[in-house]
């Protein structure tokens, strides 16, 4: 058990391994009353039950653990009602909390969101930053009302978006922050100098929950979407295009430079054309620009460099499709 200062009474409701962080950095400062995860899914080829990774690392820290199918319910929210808590801190937990448990804890329910609020409210503010292009996202730590991430802001802190960043790279670095953030936001509290920002009424996006159909590539967008595409689908579910009539995942790309319209003109190659393909990448032209795979993968295969997978075939002249 940690030995940090407890002044005050904690409870962590938050289900994927992005809440994990934040988990240990509350438990080292703070200590944790109790845990709340949602159930265990079934996963993998033989679909059976696997722990949340909140839920794995709760075990590992040994702190109780709750996985109630939902906060409507009397049970769920009498275990809430008697831990006596003073606030609960939720990161992508993924259940709804309604009134009764938002205002359970004596200073509310507060959550970090991996957005610089009200920009990206919703399920996927990482992928929907990098698909928009956003050249700064960041953490925000918002006391939580009914709407979805409505709330008045605590906290944020901001976060360049390097042009190589995949979900990935933001996913870890957003993480963290918003470990440090929380525990520094908690004893601003402590100390009485948290202010409450309303949020704005204009300014606000949504970022939906993302859909595989998203991950097909148009190669007739611009090099540059089609780019931002690639980064924000990586790991999951992966940028994928069409070979011969076989899946292609693309995990990582660069713009070609300068950048050149094809695809406009008589003469101009289709997109979706490989252009050259050397130990480099394999550029492919687009509706605007060029493209350059720089890690792809066939359906059942590990991942390859371009320079490993155009070992043994011809790519020039070949081409991509949508589907």
């Amino acid at each position: 058990m940690s030995t940090g200062h407890r002044r005050l009474r904690l409870g962590f409701a938050g289900t994927p391994k992005f809440a994990v962080p934040a988990l240990d950095a509350l438990e080292a400062a703070y200590g944790i009353c109790a845990v709340f995860t949602q159930p265990d899914r079934p996963a993998g080829r033989g679909r059976s039950l696997h722990a949340s990774p909140v839920k794995s690392r709760a075990a590992e820290l040994r702190l109780p653990v709750h996985q109630p199918l939902s906060f409507k319910s009397p049970e769920a929210l009498q275990i809430l009602r008697d831990l006596s808590l003073d606030a609960l801190v939720v990161v992508a937990y993924g259940l709804i909390l309604p009134r009764a448990a938002l205002e359970s804890p004596r200073l509310g329910c507060i959550n970090i969101h991996a957005s610089l609020l009200p920009r990206w409210r919703g399920a996927a503010p990482i992928q929907r930053a990098l698909l928009a292009g956003d050249a700064k996202t960041g953490i925000s730590i918002m006391r939580m009302e009914e709407a979805l991430d409505t709330g008045p802001v605590l906290a944020t802190r901001e976060l360049d978006v390097g042009a190589r960043d995949t979900a990935q790279v933001l996913h870890d670095r957003l993480s963290q922050l918003g470990a440090e953030l929380i525990v520094d936001t908690l004893g601003e509290f402590e100390l009485g100098r948290v202010h409450e920002t309303p949020q704005p009424p204009e300014g606000h996006t949504y970022a939906a929950k993302i859909d595989k159909a998203e991950a097909l590539i148009d190669w007739r967008q611009d090099a540059v979407q089609i780019g931002r595409q690639i980064r924000a689908f990586n790991p999951w579910p992966v940028a994928e295009t069409r070979f011969h009539g076989a899946q292609i995942r693309i995990w990582e790309a660069e713009l070609c430079e300068p950048a050149q319209s094809v695809g406009e003109g008589a003469g101009d190659p289709a997109p979706g054309t490989v252009l050259a393909a050397a130990e480099d990448g394999i550029d492919v032209a687009c509706g605007r620009g060029t493209l350059r795979i720089l890690r792809l993968q066939l359906a059942g295969r590990k991942p390859l460099a371009a320079q490993e997978f155009i070992q043994g075939r011809k790519l020039d002249g070949e081409r991509f499709v949508h589907a």
